[in-house]
């Protein structure tokens, strides 16, 4: 599990295709520190095992699944990614719970700068528009996030310098691909409901 707060900026090493999955290679000295095989790194909101650290490079696999679901089947080398360790049971909940399985990707359909924020606006997979509320929480690229509006189509978020300068957000251009989850209370809300 994970919170949605990203730890660091981490750079994408390298990326090894076979067999329909890939070996990524990613450098997070901070979510490297501690790290150990078979601990769990969100790498843009997905999460993955690391099999492998060495100086501050960490090594995971990844599944066809995670490539076909998430926008990682679209990194290079030199790629930045947002990183995040799994929660400690003795640390803040500072985010929302986010269990890293990403539910689909997003376009980025425009950005306006502010004074003091930008306001974002994706596009919304259908299948997942159930899901979104306003005022509700959801993870872009693994960072924990507030719905402000949400239309047929899409929906809205508002990020603060803090999120624009610490993530990948701040980068981010309309046309960029993102994966998004949602949040898992409302889907099993909807799985209670339609079971009564």
């Amino acid at each position: 599990m994970f919170t949605g707060i990203i730890e660091e900026k981490g750079e994408v090493v390298a990326i090894d295709r076979a067999g329909g999955g890939a070996l990524l290679s990613v450098r997070g000295p901070v979510v490297t520190s501690d790290a150990r095989h078979g601990d769990s790194i969100a790498v843009n909101g997905v999460c993955l095992t690391v099999v492998e650290t060495k100086d501050d490079v960490f090594t995971v696999d990844v599944i066809r699944e995670s490539l076909d679901r998430s926008s990682l089947g679209g990194l290079a080398p030199g790629s930045a990614v947002n990183l995040e360790r799994a929660v400690r049971a003795d640390q803040r909940l500072g985010g929302h719970i986010v269990q890293g399985h990403v539910d689909g990707t997003a376009v980025l359909l425009s950005r306006a700068p502010g004074e003091s924020w930008d306001d974002l606006r994706f596009s919304l997979p259908k299948a997942l528009s159930p899901y979104v509320a306003e005022k509700g929480s959801i993870a872009i690229d693994g960072i924990s996030l507030t719905v402000t509006t949400v239309e047929d189509e899409g929906f809205g978020v508002s990020l603060i310098p803090t999120t624009l300068k610490l993530t990948t957000m701040g980068e981010r251009q309309v046309g960029d691909l993102v994966n998004i989850e949602v949040d898992v209370i409302a889907k099993y809300v909807e799985r209670l409901v339609v079971r009564q």
